[in-house]
Parts: C-alpha cells; structure tokens; sequence
C-alpha cells in the first residue's frame, strides 16, 4: 500500500528520527536524537495556565444518557473548584501516606478531586471499578487499600458500593465522600468542592516538585498481582512533552483537540495519555458513559453522533464493534472519516483484519485512508514510550522511542527483549523495595517484559513491531517457539468475527491449541440463531463450529510452521473472570491466569476422546 493510499499525516506529526547504537555484548540501545524540551513543574501547571489563558473554554463535559445535554465545567470553573477541595485535603493532614483513592468510573467529580489532591502534593489512586462492583469477594480491594491506607474515600454514590465500602471498613480510617448529595452515610463532594479556600493552598501547590508523588496506579494483573506503581509529576509532565514534540499537531493555534473518551482512569491509558493530553494542550474531554461491551457500545455510538472528536481513541475490541456500526450508519460513517484527524489504538495489539476494514471504509466514504497510529508502554512508563506518529504499512507498528525515552534490545532466546529508560518511568513500587529492585537491571533500565522486533534493521526510524510479551512465550515437544501475543492476534482475524478473544495452548506438547472466548451475540447471527438462544445452544451449533474449523484451516494456511497455527479450538461458555484475574476492564486478557483457572478446559482440549473441541478443517 501507497504512502498516498494510506492517508495524509501532513501536519499531523513530526518526522520520525532514531538513533541506533550496537553494542559488543549484542544489545542495542534505541534513542531519539531530538532532545526532551523543557516539562512543566507539575500538571497543576498546565490548570493554571489554560484557566488564565482561556478561561471559558470546555475543560470536561459528561451526561448521564443519550437523552439528556451535557454538563460542562470550563477551566476557570475547574481550577475553582480544584482549589475548594484542595482546601480540605489539606484540612484533613492528607499525604502520600494517607492519600486520596477514588473507586468510581470516570466523571467531572472523580477528575477535580482527583486534581484537588495532586495540586497540594497529596497522590490520588484511582482503581478501577471492577474491583469493587463486579467482584465477589473483594481480595484485590482490599489488598489494595491495606496498602495505601487512605484518608478519604471517594464514590459516586454509596448504594452501589455499599458491599465493597463494608468489605474494606475495618482496613481505613478514611472520610467517604459521595458525589451523591443525598447520601447521609458519607460527606457529599459538592460541599467538598465549595469550601472557601485558604492560603494554605497556594503555599502547598508552590511547595509541589517534579519528584512529588502525584498518584498510585494499580498494574493492570495481566501479568500477576496488581502493583502500586508510582507517579511522580516529572513522569507525566515528561511524557506529555515528548507526546507534543511528536504530534506536531497539538502545536498553539494549529487547531482545537477535542476527545470523546471512556478509558479508565484506573489505568495510565486513559489517565495519563488520553486526560493528560487534553490538560496539558487546553482541550476539551466529553467522557463517554460507553464502552466496548454487549449494552453500553449503543451509548458510544449516540455520545459519537452528539460530539465527533478531534482523534478518535480506542481499543481493539472498540474498533471490531466501531466498524460494525459505521458499516450500518452511512451519516456516522461519513461525519466519523472526515473530521476524525486520526484514529489510534494501543491496549493490546489491533488484529490486521480491523486495520484493513478501517482502511476500506474510509476510501471508501472519503476517498482517502483515515491515518491509523498507536504507541506502546506500561504504567510504569506513564504510559509512552514508544510513538508511531508516521503512516505505517500495517497494524503493530509501535514506532519509536520519544524523545528523552531510551531503549535497550536484549537477545533473549530468539527474540529481543525490550527495556526502557527515562524521565517517565517510575521510581518504583509503593512500600516494594524488593519488587523495585527485581524491576530494574544494572543500569537502570525498566525490565517491562516485553519483545519486540525491528520493522527494518537498517533503517531504526521504521519503527518496531510488538513482539509479545516474553514470559508468555512457550516452546513445543518440538523446540520451536510460540510467539503467544503474535500468534494470539493473528487467531482472532483468522477466526473473525466469532472470536471475542483467544488464549494460547500447548505449553510442552506437540501442537498449538486454543482456547477461545467466542463473540456470544456474532457466533448467534452466523448460525441464524434467535436473540434469546443462550450461550450453550449457539455454541453447540454446527455453522459455528463449521466456521471456526475453516477459520483455523485458513490460519493454518498462512503459517510456515507448527507454531504459527492451532489444531484444535474449544469455546468457552463462560466469560472472563475479573475476580480471577483473567481479564482488566479495558478487556486485556491474562493468558496465565486463564490457563490455570481452566486448567479442566485445558484437559478437554487435549483429550483426544472429546467432543468438544473443534478441529482444523481440511
């Protein structure tokens, strides 16, 4: 594909440049040559200044339906109000061992507490619902507030949260505060938000250093037990920097920014890329009340309809239910692709058949390509540190180190292990001087865990392609490596759109096997089922498994080798787990978690006496 056919980046982003350095002991470090501009202090910084400079300006707006307008707050409103709460924090001793935890999704509340604290030095932990209102027994809660003992608790109501706020009571000793006026049991944040400010305040905000803490952010467990990763201001001042050196586009009178966005805040995504991107360049967030999930995508798509933003962010699977929409919504599809500046996706991995559906659909309505891009990093990274801000050939693509970000590449087995290096990474782990020191080899560079490949080795600023994650690697009977994450996407496309997502089988045995979270409600439409045929009888159906034994044969058909493809796939009837740790809510799936909690489904999938599983066709 055309640089032309592939869509124009002109004035979207700046050249991509990278410095390749070759080691004698085989290791590569990976810079860009554009040195880091000067960051702000701290991101009140960034409040203060667009309070002044554009007071009336939309800072956040959200709405409770479809039906109903939106509620605004500009930045004057916003710093207001910011410094009313940070009044009270104050009032109450808060600090960073006693710091402020929000268990709400996101809102206008959740963003000015949340910035009333890191104003005044006093960290915030924003952790994400799913702890709270889909769990059952509550354990990472409670480990959670063990070890931040807070000393205020917010919510956006109490009667929702009332089983996670009596499960965590005896742990804290922290003032509930509600968003909720009418809750008696717990402090209202308006009245919160309306306290006369103090001169404390200023004292405290000037006191505020690039080393402060500004939040605890929990690990998403995709990997193992969530941990407190700290932010410090530098970490976030930092990343945006180098994120406004990159996109060029966010440049002063180069246009508005305007985001539509349902990304938690519990994760660096949506906290310190996507709401710290708009804080830093004075641009206005709607919070989207949808996300990519059966029942709350309908929401995405009105609150799309209502604002169309300047860059449309999402993940994977947002993209799979996108496209179907836009295909069945000429209006949409044609607002979408021709005031969408770009399109990014980062949170795991685009499949190939969802970048090229974006691609047709948008020559086809706008006769050009809508520029697709995408970044990589971790929350210890806060979140960047990697860019693709130029016009990749096809999805995976992560770019190239920002500038002040340095990467080494560390032969490991057949694939190169990644580590970074940098003012946005982390100092470490809250009270885990242990796992802080595991977390980091002899020079300081963050052992995030991740492979990653060179998209041409003699030319660094093509960027470089995710290459898995290397504790999730394998090898077979055989000695031949499983690429868990390369393979795992390629599975979904080849499988699409009956797969919702896949787990990688086959540790020590002959063959690659799947298991396969199915598309309930695409697999009930293939098989021409009723909508209110359950799980089972859909599953069971022969056009379903007719076409997931096709769709293995056609991966089959792609790959070279073994451990390019799978024999068998059996479905799973029963969800990913939250409570088990087999899925985060921005949907990322935990491979090892899900393999030993189904360790039976594993059985059955290398019982050769079953039924159950599927096998390749052909």
């Amino acid at each position: 594909m055309t640089a032309a056919a592939r869509g124009d980046a002109t004035g979207l982003f700046a050249t991509p440049r990278t410095v390749a350095e070759h080691r004698a002991d085989g290791s590569i470090l990976l810079r860009s040559p554009e040195p880091l501009g000067d960051s702000a202090r701290c991101i009140g910084d960034w409040l203060e200044q667009w309070a002044r400079q554009t007071p009336d300006t939309i800072f956040l707006a959200e709405r409770d339906s479809a039906d109903t307008p939106w509620a605004t707050m500009t930045y004057a409103g916003a710093l207001r109000r910011v410094r009313a709460a940070a009044s009270w924090i104050l009032a109450q001793e808060l600090s960073a061992e006693r710091p402020v935890v929000i268990l709400s999704d996101n809102s206008i509340d959740h963003a000015l507490l949340a910035l009333a604290a890191q104003h005044v030095g006093v960290p915030s932990a924003a952790i994400s619902p799913a702890y709270s209102l889909m769990s059952k027994d509550f354990d990472k809660l409670k480990s959670m507030i063990s070890l931040l003992q807070p000393g205020a608790i917010y919510v956006s109501a109490t009667k929702p949260f009332a089983a996670a706020l009596a499960a965590i009571k005896p742990l804290h000793t922290a003032q509930i505060i509600s968003g909720n006026a009418g809750d008696a049991d717990a402090l209202a944040f308006r009245d919160v938000a309306a306290m006369p400010e103090t001169g404390d305040v200023a004292t405290a905000f000037a006191a505020v250093s690039p080393d402060t803490i500004a939040k605890f952010l929990f690990t998403s467990g995709s990997t193992g037990t969530p941990k407190a990763v700290i932010n410090t201001q530098r970490m976030l001042t930092s990343s945006q920097q180098a994120k406004a050196q990159t996109w060029t586009f966010l440049q002063p009178g180069r246009g508005d920014l305007v985001i539509l966005d349902w990304l938690p805040w519990s994760h660096t995504f949506g906290a310190n890329h996507n709401f710290n991107l708009v804080l830093r360049n004075g641009g206005s967030l709607y919070i989207d009340g949808g996300k990519p999930a059966p029942g709350l995508f309908a929401t995405s798509l009105a609150n799309l309809r209502s604002v169309m933003p300047t860059v449309y962010f999402n993940v994977p699977r947002g993209f799979d239910m996108l496209i179907a929409a836009l295909r069945s919504d000429e209006e949409l599809c044609r607002r979408f692709f021709n005031e969408v500046k770009f399109a990014f996706y980062a949170g795991a991995a685009l499949p190939q058949n969802l970048w090229e559906a974006l691609a047709e659909l948008s020559t086809k309505t706008v006769g050009r390509t809508l520029p697709l891009v995408s970044a990589w990093g971790s929350t210890e990274t806060s979140p960047l540190a990697t860019d693709c801000h130029f016009l990749a050939e096809r999805s995976g693509n992560i770019g190239v180190p920002i500038p002040g970000t340095e990467l080494k590449l560390v032969t490991s087995g057949d694939k190169l292990e990644v580590r970074v290096r940098g003012p946005n990474v982390t100092p470490g782990y809250w009270k885990a001087p242990e796992l802080t020191r595991q977390a980091f080899d002899d020079e300081g560079f963050y052992l995030i865990g991740d492979a990653v490949k060179l998209a041409d080795g003699a030319r660094p600023e093509r960027g470089l392609f995710f290459d898995g994650r290397v504790a999730e690697d394998f090898k077979l009977n055989s000695g031949t490596w499983v690429s868990v994450g390369t393979l795992r996407v390629a599975g979904i496309a080849a499988l699409a759109p009956l797969a919702q997502d896949i787990v990688v089988a086959g540790h020590g045995g002959d063959e690659v096997r799947f298991l396969v979270f199915p598309n309930i409600a695409a697999c009930r439409v293939h098989a021409g089922l009723p909508e209110m045929a359950g799980a089972s009888e859909v599953l069971a159906h022969d056009k379903v498994r007719t076409a997931i034994a096709q769709g293995l044969a056609r991966l089959k058909r792609q790959s070279g080798n073994s451990s390019g493809h799978a024999t068998r796939a059996l479905l799973l009837a029963e969800p990913p787990s939250v409570d088990d740790g087999e899925i985060t809510d921005k949907g990322y799936i935990n491979q090892r978690a899900v393999l030993t909690r189904r360790a039976d489904a594993v059985t059955r999938l290398n019982d050769d006496a079953s039924a159950e599983w599927i096998g390749c066709a052909g």
